[in-house]
């Protein structure tokens, strides 16, 4: 058998380097596209990854044995391949645009974390916001409550003076109401009922010095 060219063997070496040091692979179609707009389209991606043409047989070496075989089914019509580093979201919402502007990128599918992604998922993919979009807006829903919890901090020392206040009023009526009860509801005094005992023991005797008078 005869051994393959060593650059035959260096660019299959190659793929495979590239696709253990990228955190997702993108297949791609771009049939049809100019250099200019290849170019073009590499500088899109240069912030996330790399962009890079491949013939199939090399790649279909490159991901044999090497668990990136998910990607072989897509190798089909000239491929080339989104190496991405850092956020797929990004990534695939670049590839997006650019297909919109030049349909003759077809994005086909890819891999990311050992899982085959579908050119839909990759789609929905594009339409999530960015890592620092939802860090942003998660630290603004955050923000909200603590600035609801500052404020009630702030006027707490008041509402407390204004609630203790309310508290001593509340008490100092109801004390003069049960002192009011107290009163009203109170036995007569041993005074009282010592004068009501008088008036009726001498009741007799005027009686009967008025009936002496008469007689």
């Amino acid at each position: 058998m005869e051994n393959p060219r060593p650059e035959k063997v260096a660019a299959v070496e190659e793929v495979r380097e590239r696709l253990a040091a990228a955190d997702a692979s993108v297949v791609t179609e771009y049939r049809g596209l100019t250099v200019t707009q290849l170019a073009e389209l590499r500088r899109a991606l240069a912030a996330v990854g790399e962009y890079k043409i491949y013939k199939n047989t090399l790649v279909r070496l490159a991901v044999a044995g090497s668990g990136y075989e998910e990607l072989a089914p897509l190798l089909t019509g000239p491929t080339a391949i989104a190496f991405v580093r850092g956020e797929l979201s990004v990534a695939a919402k670049t590839l997006r645009d650019f297909s919109r502007s030049y349909p003759a990128l077809v994005v086909k599918g890819g891999l990311a974390g050992g899982a085959a992604l579908s050119s839909q998922e990759l789609t929905q993919l594009a339409d999530l916001p960015s890592r620092d979009v939802l860090l942003a807006r998660l630290a603004g829903g955050l923000a909200a409550p603590l600035r609801q919890l500052a404020g009630l901090l702030q006027a707490l020392p008041q509402n407390l003076a204004f609630g203790l206040s309310a508290l001593v009023e509340r008490r100092r009526e109801e004390s003069l109401a049960d002192g009011t009860a107290e009163a009203e509801g109170a036995p007569p005094s041993v005074a009282e009922v010592d004068g009501a005992g008088t008036e009726a023991e001498t009741a007799p005797e005027a009686t009967a010095e008025g009936a002496d008078d008469g007689a």
